[in-house]
């Protein structure tokens, strides 16, 4: 029987990587993994870990019960004790109940996190969206200052921009508070309840609780009724209006580029105020690379306290697609090509002692000849061989070859001496 992976997912493997898609490619994986934690250590974020699965209502209290997550996507199960679960479909509320759970809003606030790990959403797999994902992830909670959402969307865009995603803009919009939705969903509504037969039936369902989240439809003929429909922006505050200038002028300050996007309302209901994605055009018509938002009635909905939260989540697989560097495999440091077989144990203690000292290196385990070790060496991306035949177990030294230019040198056969030989 052949077996293959579940539709939705893929393997992350070493293999040919001018075959392989970008995110099947485990040393772009640890590359990116490497540049986000290095970009949150700079902004003063501290890891955590949740389970990828919860309880359903976690998910469906949260996210929204008239969302495309919680209707469409979830990968829900019974566990054996009769309870409720789900596979996580996004990071934020596992983020947010642990953050409740641990009483963190009792420490310095704010309180900033990110994680990395994989996420589940049952939806048509296209290039770059698999049912079984990996996002980069970061949270602020405690704090409803706007340079934060400056500093978070800052973030979010130099992660992508450390790993080369191209012509990157955030799109950026404000949501309003209770004030602004007052005033602005009761004129929303009433617009789209006149043309209620020319709207497709998820955008009819989410009248009642949530009619901003017309704008999130990808029916073209809701699409058309909204090209007429009021705007939030309208109807701003002037405390909502007062916020959305601040987070202009921080990103105005970071150097971020931005462009105001007023039919931008994301997907998810518990986003408030600020909400923005990263686009880019290398992904075609799906050209979001990242987004995220505040939710500053999560942490209360959660049962915790009523404080506000900003965060972003961005898929690995789409950051890679729009990338345009392709940082090269990570190179072997040395091969080790011995000639006789009483050469073998001398090149694995060297083998040895140069691993101890952080220097990568393997040798030839399928007895092939000198002329197949050296295409081995050369197919593992080696810049050095290091050769040990009869005459250098006879005079106590090693031959070093640099594969990149062909010279040859003779060494000293101790550690030490190779270490300066390859060190320069």
């Amino acid at each position: 029987m052949s077996y293959r992976g579940p539709r939705g997912t893929y393997d992350v493997f070493p293999g040919d990587a001018s075959r392989q898609e970008p995110h099947e490619r485990p040393d772009l994986w640890a590359w990116v993994q490497d540049i986000a934690r290095d970009y949150f250590r700079r902004y003063n974020f501290r890891e955590v870990r949740t389970p990828i699965f919860e309880e359903l209502e976690l998910f469906a209290r949260s996210s929204g019960e008239t969302s495309d997550v919680v209707t469409k996507e979830m990968f829900e199960f019974t566990d054996k004790g009769g309870r409720e679960m789900a596979l996580r479909p996004e990071g934020t509320p596992g983020v947010v109940r642990a953050y409740v759970q641990h009483g963190l809003h009792g420490l310095a606030q704010p309180f900033k996190m990110w994680y990395f790990g994989p996420m589940f959403r049952h939806e048509r797999q296209q290039r770059g969206r698999y049912r079984q994902h990996t996002q980069i992830g970061a949270e602020v909670l405690g704090s409803g200052d706007p340079l934060v959402d400056a500093e978070v969307i800052a973030l979010l865009y130099g992660i992508h921009q450390a790993i080369g995603v191209r012509d990157e803009v955030i799109h950026l919009n404000n949501l309003g508070d209770m004030e602004t939705r007052e005033r602005y969903v009761p004129e929303l509504r009433s617009f789209l309840e006149k043309h209620r037969s020319e709207l497709d039936h998820d955008s009819i369902a989410r009248l009642d609780k949530n009619p901003m989240r017309t704008f999130d439809s990808k029916d073209p003929d809701t699409q058309a009724v909204l090209e007429e429909a009021p705007l939030v922006g309208e109807f701003l505050s002037d405390e909502a209006t007062a916020h959305l200038e601040a987070v202009k002028g921080g990103l105005e300050a970071l150097g971020v580029p931005y462009m105001i996007d007023e039919r931008l309302v994301r997907g998810l209901d518990y986003y408030t105020s600020t909400v923005f994605e990263a686009k880019s055009p290398v992904l075609g018509a799906q050209d979001t690379v990242g987004a995220g938002g505040r939710y500053n009635g999560l942490i209360e909905a959660l049962g915790g306290p009523d404080l506000p939260g900003i965060g972003f989540g961005s898929g690995v697989e789409r950051i890679l697609l729009a990338a345009a560097a392709r940082e090269p495999e990570a190179v072997l440091d040395v091969f080790f090509v011995t000639l006789t077989p009483e050469a073998r144990m001398p090149a694995l203690r060297l083998a040895g002692a140069l691993r101890e000292e952080g220097v990568p290196c393997d040798l030839d385990y399928g007895r092939r000849g000198a002329k197949g070790q050296f295409r081995q060496a050369d197919r593992s991306g080696a810049a050095f061989t290091v050769v040990i035949g009869e005459d250098e177990l006879a005079s106590g030294s090693i031959t070093l070859r640099d594969m990149r230019t062909g010279d040859e040198r003779t060494v000293s056969g101790e550690a030490e001496a190779l270490l300066r030989a390859i060190r320069g």
